[in-house]
This record gives C-alpha cells, sequence and structure tokens, in this order.
C-alpha cells in the first residue's frame, strides 16, 4: 500500500484573485513605467540633477510600494473572506505607514530633490492604483452583488 495524499481542494476565490493579481501587475506596470517616466523627465528638466535623482528613487519607492500589494494579493488568495479583508486592510495601512515615512526619511538627503521624491512616488502609486481599476473592470471575474445593497 501507498500513502497517497488526495490533491487539495479546488478554491474558486483564490483563483480569481490571483487571476486578478497577475492582471493589476501587467497594467499596474505600464501605467506605473509611464508614470515614471514623465516624472522623471519633468523633475530633471525642473531641478536638474538632484531632480532627476529624486524622482528615481521615488519611482523605485513607488513600484516597490505597489508591487507589495500584488504580492499581499498573491500570499492571502486562499484566506477566508473575512481574514483576506483584514489582511487587505493592515496591509494598505502597513504601506501608507511605510511610505510616509521612507519619503520622510529620506528628505534631508541632499542629492535628492524632496518634492520630485515624493511627487513621484504619489504619481506612480496613483497610476498604479488606476490601472488596478482598469483590471479589474477588464479582467472577468464573477462578482456577485446581494439584493439590497
Amino acid at each position: 500500500m501507498t500513502d497517497q495524499n488526495p490533491p487539495p481542494a479546488r478554491n474558486p476565490h483564490a483563483e480569481s484573485v490571483r487571476t486578478l493579481a497577475a492582471a493589476m501587475l501587467r497594467t499596474g506596470m505600464v501605467f506605473g513605467s509611464l508614470a515614471a517616466v514623465v516624472s522623471l523627465a519633468v523633475a530633471a528638466a525642473l531641478a536638474g540633477w538632484t531632480g532627476l535623482s529624486g524622482a528615481a528613487v521615488g519611482a523605485v519607492v513607488g513600484f516597490v510600494s505597489s508591487l507589495l500589494t500584488i504580492v499581499l494579493m498573491k500570499a492571502t488568495a486562499a484566506l477566508p473572506v473575512e481574514a483576506l479583508f483584514g489582511a487587505v486592510l493592515g496591509g494598505y495601512t502597513l504601506k501608507i505607514f511605510a511610505l510616509l515615512i521612507v519619503t520622510y526619511a529620506l528628505r534631508p538627503v541632499e542629492q535628492l530633490h524632496p518634492a520630485a521624491l515624493a511627487l513621484t512616488v504619489l504619481a506612480v502609486v496613483v497610476a498604479w492604483a488606476a490601472a488596478e481599476v482598469v483590471a479589474f473592470r477588464r479582467t472577468r471575474i464573477p462578482t456577485i452583488i446581494p439584493a439590497g445593497w
């Protein structure tokens, strides 16, 4: 006799969350890249080398922040919906707090233009959030809206 483990049960909710995360990643990379390129060009034109370096660091911080959202989605996809909501809300709160700390900590660095850094982080994060909305609307995932809502 062999001891065989049965295959794990199919989890349609987790599959749909992972599908959505993949779509958000693809769309977010396009929107985020466009926002970063525009921010780099504007910062370089207005503030020179320090603007360019500040915007470059801001773009990296914005991308890391946005990619962490995708990682969180994939990591928590199999959780029950109630726990998933808590993880998403907690992750969002920590992400915003971390963005504020990083942006504030980099303010005194003379080689980085603080406004270029902060505005580029903002531009990339907002562009990525818009991309997530676009990806959600384009992805064919069934959404149930109970009567009376």
